[in-house]
């Protein structure tokens, strides 16, 4: 919601991976960093066959443990550590998914993260209580193919909405 005033995750647009009894972890998805994915490949001794896939930025995924890679992506394709997370999205954290997406035969919808939102239990719940957040339902069309700077007002359009007539402060009826 737009009186997010915490600036880790003002005006940003988060997938919302996992949620239980435990707690909610999260991606960020409106917040590319000014690293590539070649430079992550770099890394691990590879690089993208495809320019225009090794130039495809980085995402900040969250605050919390950076240097820990999450890769959202479409397709029934399934790798060493993957986890379905909706109908057509899946979350694989391994090596294999990078260096397939590096070959050119990993998935063709892809968003590269470093770093995670997280909430303990409960804390999501009071935060969605207290009208913090807008939830909408997740589009592959506005995580793949919006970009980044348009993808807060594009998911918010989901429901109909228009941010910049939203009150900042809302009621519970």
């Amino acid at each position: 919601m737009p009186n997010m005033l915490d600036a880790n995750f003002h005006r940003t647009v988060i997938f919302i991976c996992q949620h239980g009894k435990d707690g909610a972890l999260g991606l960020i998805l409106n917040r590319p960093s000014e690293m590539t994915f070649n430079e992550v490949l770099a890394q691990m001794d590879s690089s993208a066959r495809d320019p225009k896939v090794g130039a495809c930025p980085v995402y900040i995924g969250g605050p919390v443990a950076s240097d820990r890679g999450f890769v959202l992506h479409t397709g029934d394709l399934e790798y060493q550590s993957s986890f379905r997370v909706a109908e057509k999205l899946t979350v694989s954290t391994s090596r294999d998914v990078l260096l397939a997406i590096a070959e050119g035969h990993g998935p063709q919808d892809f968003l590269f993260a470093l770093g995670y939102a997280g909430w303990g239990a409960g804390q999501l719940e009071e935060e969605i209580m207290a009208n913090a957040w807008l939830n909408t339902p997740a589009d592959p069309e506005v995580i793949f193919r919006t970009h980044a700077g348009e993808r807060y007002d594009a998911a918010a359009a989901i429901l109909g909405v228009k941010v910049s007539q939203l009150n900042p402060v809302a009621g519970h009826a």
